[in-house]
């Protein structure tokens, strides 16, 4: 079963030329110690929310927006010796190196944590647009979850999705200023959640969102296995994907 690294990360509006340049340089490394695809995304539709939110979540400054990225690895077994190579290549790899590379972001309140698919259907192609969340899931109802969101696919599907993953917090870990948790405000024992919709263009999701929200079929239960008011979400542009082979 493949295994996903996930990522949150403040970035200022006038950095994006430098965060791809950074990236396009560090990500390379992932690939060529096993990773099966890096995906960077810009943030594109970040809306405020009451409670949580994306900026929140890295505590964001005014003049920052958030990026939304993944890597890829066949399994976590392959993660964790491909990891462990990478960080011996701290001292002797330039690409990895912040006076070789200057890091156009703060690393500090960068979000970061391993996670385990449960869910995955359809594809994500370059060039598709998209949807970023993270989820506080209920004690006890990984199974009610991984239900709901598989049944949800259909759903998805029919609106124009290409593709959808849902991945469980599995190595997550607390931070000194920001971290997944605090994101989404979990309470004692909730797991989190790190989820992404893939869709054609940023048109075909917007739309979807409309009908989704007309469609009497989208009504969800009244006990749902995740607190909504706490999930966080938003539309994101891929700006770099790299895959194994390519």
């Amino acid at each position: 079963m493949s295994y996903l690294d996930g990522f949150l990360i403040p970035v200022p509006h006038t950095a994006r030329d430098e965060f791809l340049r950074h990236a396009a340089t560090v990500d390379p490394v992932f690939l060529e110690h096993g990773a099966l695809r890096v995906v960077e995304c810009w943030g594109a539709d970040l809306k405020p929310g009451e409670t949580t939110d994306f900026q929140r979540a890295v505590a964001a400054r005014e003049a920052e927006t958030v990026a939304f990225a993944w890597i890829e690895w066949p399994d976590k077994p392959s993660r964790e010796a491909g990891m462990a190579a990478i960080n011996g290549l701290m001292g002797t790899d330039p690409r990895m190196s912040p006076e070789d590379n200057p890091v156009p972001f703060d690393g500090a309140r960068m979000i970061f944590g391993g996670f385990e698919p449960i869910v995955t259907h359809g594809t994500f192609s370059e060039g598709n647009y998209v949807q970023g969340f993270v989820v506080p899931v209920v004690p006890g109802r990984r199974e009610e979850y991984r239900t709901l969101a598989d049944r949800t696919w259909n759903m998805l599907e029919a609106y124009g999705a290409r593709g959808t993953l849902e991945a469980w917090g599995e190595d997550v870990p607390h931070g000194k200023q920001t971290d997944f948790y605090r994101a989404v405000k979990a309470e004692e024992g909730e797991s989190v959640v790190f989820s992404y919709i893939a869709w054609p263009s940023r048109e075909v999701c917007d739309a979807a969102g409309q009908k989704m929200i007309e469609d009497p079929a989208m009504d969800m239960p009244e006990d749902l296995p995740f607190d909504a008011r706490r999930m966080i979400y938003g539309g994101f542009e891929p700006m770099l994907v790299l895959e194994a082979g390519r």
